[in-house]
């Protein structure tokens, strides 16, 4: 194989390695970050998985029902550096979580704070997070 037909190789192969990661993520631009909600309610179920966990739970919708809310977090390796880990939360449990709500006002949001059923707060660590404002 010629040098330069090697070289060529190496450098598509790197383009596509970088590329792969800069289409699976996005912008966080999709939640207002100028106010919060706060939710009180049960864990449906605690998604962790890359690029991002999430947590979905099952709170008062404010009308006198309940409503499924799909909040975003960080991912794994972010939440296990504060203290996460894939059994942190379970189904069933009561939380409360202050969340940075959808733009488009869909139930969910960016997850800021979650309180666990013993009253230990966990932050997901969010890039930036002195940008969101708890409002609520």
């Amino acid at each position: 194989m010629s040098r330069r037909l090697v070289l060529g190789s190496l450098g598509l192969a790197a383009i596509c390695m970088a590329a792969v990661p800069a289409a699976a993520h996005h912008s966080f631009a999709m939640f207002d970050n100028t106010r919060s909600v706060t939710l009180h309610g049960k864990v449906n179920y605690y998604q962790w998985t890359n690029p991002h966990a999430y947590l979905q739970i099952q709170a008062d919708d404010g009308k006198g029902g309940s409503k499924a809310y799909t909040l975003e977090m960080t991912s794994p390796n972010m939440l296990h550096r504060g203290g996460w880990s894939s059994r942190t939360v379970k189904p069933g449990d009561e939380v409360t979580a202050v969340m940075s709500p959808l733009r488009d006002g869909q139930p969910g949001g960016l997850l800021l704070v979650l309180t666990l059923p013993n009253g230990k707060e966990m932050l997901p660590g969010v890039p930036n997070a002195q940008r969101y404002k708890i409002t609520s």
